[in-house]
């Protein structure tokens, strides 16, 4: 790496961050959403979900120690909007402009902003599991460890499809709508809330559907690594969406394809 390329990451990450800061609000609200879910949902449905063999647990596992992940997805989920929503602010604020002019790749800056988004969702992603932990959700020590790439894998998928949906919302005022009408379908439509097997025997198309999701392959990454397992599947899923996502965000963001289109809307 360059020295100007990594200024230009440093730079980034920094902007985020300083970002991050000034919204006070953010860090409470990524973790009140998943704590709600653990400590009112989890409890109030614990003994209605039946999680006997259920991979990777050994053994019957707590309806809240199951959606742990599940909400760890959701923090990075909202992150992914969350990247998805700065874009869009900034190409009304017309920032957008030092992106289309800047000297380096088009994809280097994407993955720079990328990559900035999922670097300042890692404090909330380990704050929430410390509240798990007091709350009694204690998974083997090493899953502290390995969940962290598997996190960072995760949200670099959510946040590369969260590229992908800014590229396509043209107005700021929009993107709310946008965000509800993507965020709640893949989350409930997944593994975040319950498991496969136990979906497939209540529905086999909403089975389907959440096997399909790319979301269900991340918050299963996630949760194996957390116990300390690799769920090939989910990863080689996870990382061809990533790949996939980006090519087409970099696509999107082509500052040709740009400026032809505000120029025909014109």
């Amino acid at each position: 790496m360059t020295a100007r390329a990594l200024r230009c990451f440093v730079g980034i990450v920094e902007r985020e961050f300083l970002r991050f800061l000034s919204q006070r609000g953010r860090f409470f609200a990524s973790l009140v959403r998943p704590l709600v879910w653990l400590v009112i949902f989890g409890t109030g449905l614990r003994s209605m979900v039946d999680l006997s063999s259920v991979a990777p647990y050994g053994s019957a596992v707590s309806y809240e120690e199951y959606i742990v992940p599940g909400l760890v997805g959701l923090i990075l989920l909202f992150n992914g909007m969350q990247i998805a929503l700065s874009m869009v602010f900034d190409r009304e604020m017309g920032s957008m402009k030092v992106l289309l002019v800047s000297p380096m790749p088009r994809g280097y800056l994407l993955t720079c902003r990328l990559m900035a988004g999922v670097i300042v969702a890692l404090p909330q992603v380990y704050a929430f599991l410390i509240c798990a932990w007091l709350w009694g959700l204690r998974p083997p020590a090493s899953g502290w460890l390995y969940v962290l790439p598997a996190v960072v894998l995760a949200g670099l998928m959510l946040g590369a499809l969260g590229l992908v949906l800014s590229s396509l919302v043209e107005q700021l005022e929009n993107f709310a709508g946008v965000m509800n009408f993507v965020i709640f379908p893949v989350f409930f439509a997944s593994t975040a809330l319950y498991p496969l097997s136990r979906l497939g025997e209540a529905n086999a198309v909403l089975a389907e559907v959440a096997r399909l999701n790319p979301f269900s392959q991340a918050v299963e990454l996630v949760r194996f690594a957390l116990y300390g397992r690799l769920e090939t599947t989910a990863l080689v899923a996870t990382v061809v969406t990533t790949v996939v996502a980006m090519a087409l965000a970099v696509w999107r963001y082509d500052s040709g394809r740009i400026l032809r289109r505000q120029l025909g809307a014109h």
